[in-house]
C-alpha cells in the first residue's frame, strides 16, 4: 500500500552543500513555508553533521518543512528526520527520496517504492563539476512513464522548472538557485 502524506510532498527542495557555508541556515529560513529540506554534508564528522542537523531542523519545524536525512534510514529515524535520501532507505513508513541517474536507476527507484525521485543532472551544474546535464530530451525520456513523482535536479531555477510543466514534474530542487549569498 502506497504511503499517505498530508499535507502533501513539497514540489520545492533544497539540497544542502558544504559550498553553502553560513550561508545554509538563512537558506533554510528563507524558503517558503512547507518546502522540503535534503540534508547531506556528508563530508562533516559526525558529530558536527549532527549538530548542523540538529540546527536545521528547529528552523524546519518552525517552517513546517519536510527534511530528508540524507544516509539510512536507521539514522533518519534516530536523528527524527522526515524521510531517507539514498538506496538504503529500508523503512516503509518514512518518506523515501532516491538520486535518479539513468533508468535502471529509475526502475530500482521505483521498485524500492520511492516516494520521489531526483533527475538528475538536468543541466550543467557546480555541484557535478564536468558532468555533461542530460538535458531536456534526456529528463523527458527518464520522466516519461515514471510510476514515482519526479523531482527536476541540477542547474535547476524557478525559470527552467516552470519550463518543464508539460514533462510532468513535480516539482524541483536545487543548492545554488535557493542558496542565500552570505559572505564569510
Amino acid at each position: 500500500m502506497r504511503k499517505r502524506h498530508s499535507p502533501p510532498l513539497p514540489t520545492l527542495w533544497l539540497m544542502t552543500d558544504e559550498r553553502m557555508g553560513n550561508g545554509l541556515l538563512p537558506s533554510v529560513a528563507a524558503l517558503p513555508k512547507g518546502s522540503g529540506i535534503i540534508f547531506r554534508h556528508y563530508s562533516l564528522p559526525a558529530k558536527a553533521r549532527r549538530a548542523l542537523f540538529v540546527q536545521v531542523q528547529r528552523i524546519a519545524k518552525r517552517q513546517r518543512h519536510i527534511l530528508i536525512l540524507a544516509g539510512d534510514s536507521k539514522t533518519a529515524r534516530a536523528w527524527k528526520a522526515d524521510g531517507a535520501h539514498g538506496k538504503y532507505c529500508a523503512d516503509k513508513r518514512m518518506l523515501q527520496t532516491r538520486a535518479v541517474h539513468s533508468i535502471r536507476e529509475r526502475i530500482t527507484a521505483e521498485r524500492a517504492g520511492a516516494d520521489l525521485m531526483l533527475v538528475s543532472p538536468l543541466f550543467v551544474t557546480a555541484s557535478h563539476r564536468g558532468a555533461k546535464g542530460i538535458g531536456r530530451i534526456g529528463f523527458g525520456f527518464m520522466a516519461r512513464n515514471a510510476k514515482t513523482r519526479v523531482i527536476a535536479l541540477g542547474g535547476m531555477t524557478a525559470h527552467r522548472a516552470r519550463s518543464l510543466k508539460n514533462f510532468g514534474i513535480y516539482g524541483w530542487a536545487a543548492i545554488d538557485a535557493l542558496a542565500v549569498d552570505i559572505r564569510t
